[in-house]
């Protein structure tokens, strides 16, 4: 394959900090690039990411398919010799005593605002 077919890509954590960039084949799966996030992820972070499950990858704000491949992933417009940036995001953890009382737990007052939150 030649090198102007692979893809560059770097992956931004929340907290700014970069992965990459490195280069990639257009037939790599998100789910592969989410191992290679793992492997790389900084041990001095706060929270860590025990497997792909626990990973979204977010590319021009669509949240990325483990099953697709980066060609079908990437943006439609291909910037000649530009990095491709998608952010990566942790998915907390569940409680380990019990995962399905996680929405008992929120606090019952101000009923009337919204619950949007970030994933």
């Amino acid at each position: 394959m030649a090198a102007q077919d692979l893809i560059e890509v770097k992956f931004r954590l929340s907290d700014g900090t970069d992965i990459g960039p490195s280069k990639y084949s257009p037939s790599v799966s998100v789910a592969s690039l989410k191992e290679k996030i793992l492997a790389q992820w900084p041990k001095d972070k706060e929270s860590s990411p025990r497997t792909i499950n626990d990973l979204k990858l977010i590319n021009a704000g669509k949240i990325l398919e483990n099953n697709r491949t980066l060609a079908e992933s990437k943006l439609p417009v291909d910037l000649p010799g530009g990095v491709i940036t998608m952010h990566v995001v942790v998915r907390p953890p569940l409680s380990e005593k019990n995962p399905d009382k996680v929405q008992n737990d929120l606090p019952k007052k101000n009923m009337n605002r919204c619950g949007c939150s970030i994933l």
